[in-house]
């Protein structure tokens, strides 16, 4: 396995050309490569297997922390807003990871074509979990980035390796867990279809009740199945996603604050402006200036 992890970095190595995220010729599979340990930085984690070759992170969901090297995998199963903190990294030894993105229709596709997958119910699970890696499933992935360079052969056998990938990974521990936020009907897949609600526009008010009704939850089960699902309650769902929203506004497009807070739903930018500080630990005119700071001196 250790001589496998090593092979895997030496390929996402080659193709990390940067610090930060990477896209790669395989449609659906980013890279992400850190020279160094980082603060907790927020970001939204897409449904998505993401393994490690080498180094470690940690990841806040709400109250919930998740900490996974190469011994590990972490998958999560809808849009989530998270907190991560690169804990292990030097130049020498860069953290490397793959990302593997994927959408609930193709699992429940998969799962259904599948005999040996898992198919009994659970309680309502949490979107993110981490488990222990199996050598199948690294062997997968190790053939998968074999392939980065290889545009011919990609087009045809990525596709193929990673079907076989999702088929280990719902073959193992995480395979009820992943089953139900793609079964139709199920509470899981009711919160992830509330959660596409929320997310196709974050600038309209979130009325729970409205929301619960088109997913067909009454409205104290939808509070209790999102909480079990995101760790946290749809208005502070939809508060991370607008805050970190802005902030992409804010450093990408170099929006004036009140701009940004419309942009987003806020109607009073002095409110934005105080639940923004509260999350970043910066104002939008301190963080912005700072990111400003920051490119001058690239």
């Amino acid at each position: 396995m250790e001589e496998k992890l090593y092979e895997l970095a030496v390929l996402l190595q080659e193709e990390a050309r940067k610090d930060g995220l990477n896209e790669t010729g395989i449609a659906n599979i980013k890279v992400f490569k850190a020279s160094s340990v980082t603060e907790a930085l927020h970001t939204v984690y897409e449904p998505s297997l993401f393994i490690i070759a080498q180094g470690a992170k940690r990841v806040m969901l709400g109250s919930n922390t998740y900490c996974y090297d190469a011994s590990s995998y972490l998958v999560s199963s809808m849009n989530l807003p998270i907190s991560g903190q690169i804990i292990e990294a030097s130049l020498e030894k860069p953290f490397l990871s793959m990302q593997l993105c994927f959408t609930p229709e193709y699992i429940f596709d998969l799962a259904s074509q599948m005999d040996s997958v898992k198919k009994g119910t659970i309680q309502t699970p949490l979107a993110m979990s981490v488990h222990r890696v199996s050598e199948e499933l690294i062997d997968a992935i190790l053939r998968l980035a074999k392939l980065f360079q290889k545009a011919e052969d990609s087009s045809i056998l990525a596709p193929l390796i990673i079907k076989e990938i999702l088929y280990r990974l719902l073959q193992g521990e995480y395979g009820v867990v992943l089953r139900q936020f793609a079964l139709h009907g199920s509470n899981a897949n009711r919160i992830a279809q509330s959660i596409e609600l929320i997310t196709s526009d974050i600038s309209e008010p979130l009325h729970v009740g409205l929301l619960s009704q088109k997913v067909g939850m009454s409205v104290s089960a939808f509070h209790k199945h999102f909480k079990y699902v995101t760790a946290m309650s749809p208005l502070q769902y939809q508060k991370q996603l607008r805050l970190q929203k802005a902030r992409e506004l804010l450093v990408t497009k170099m929006n004036e604050v009140g701009e940004v807070a419309y942009n987003v739903g806020y109607e009073s930018p002095s409110q934005f402006s105080r639940e923004y500080t509260r999350f970043f630990g910066l104002s939008p005119q301190k963080d912005l200036m700072q990111f400003k700071r920051e490119i001058k001196s690239v």
